[in-house]
């Protein structure tokens, strides 16, 4: 597995694991549209083939991460990705590593919190403010859970 940054060389390759993960280019968090085609990013490549993907942004003196995905699952493709992120946003002097997941997303939450992140606030009900800008944002979400709320955690740096 290799790992590379995301570059204009690769944009519509990125761009086409992109919709085959998400569907959609836009993400909305916290009531803002995201265009993720924009996102800054690193790849894990395997065979030439993309296995998977880190996109983030930065805000301030923070790194939000908008998305990870691995094709690969327990191979350590997505952990190699984030750490990879985690390390970039260290050299560039940032004092954390953010993100918002949804309430339905009980993978992510135990995902993010072994790897040292922590639950620091509960959006309520956002995600009905999220499908006035994006309609097609479904009622339920993973195992049927009903899909409302976002949920911030974060990695301190220092």
């Amino acid at each position: 597995m290799e790992l590379m940054k995301i570059n204009q060389e690769k944009r519509d390759r990125i761009n086409d694991f992109i919709m085959h993960q998400w569907f959609t280019m836009q993400m909305v968090v916290l009531g803002e549209s995201i265009d993720l085609s924009k996102a800054e990013g690193w790849y894990a490549s395997e065979d030439n083939e993309i296995i998977g993907l880190v996109t983030y942004r930065f805000t301030g003196n923070d790194m939000e991460i908008l998305s990870l995905d691995s094709l690969v699952e327990n191979k350590g493709t997505g952990t190699a990705l984030l750490h990879q992120a985690i390390s970039e946003a260290r050299n560039a002097g940032l004092e954390r590593v953010r993100l918002i997941t949804t309430n339905d997303n009980l993978h992510a939450l135990r995902y993010y919190q072994k790897r040292g992140f922590d639950m620091i606030c509960f959006y309520q009900n956002a995600l009905d403010d999220a499908r006035k800008i994006k309609p097609e944002i479904p009622l339920t979400g993973i195992d049927e859970i009903p899909l409302k709320h976002e949920i911030e955690l974060e990695l301190l740096l220092g």
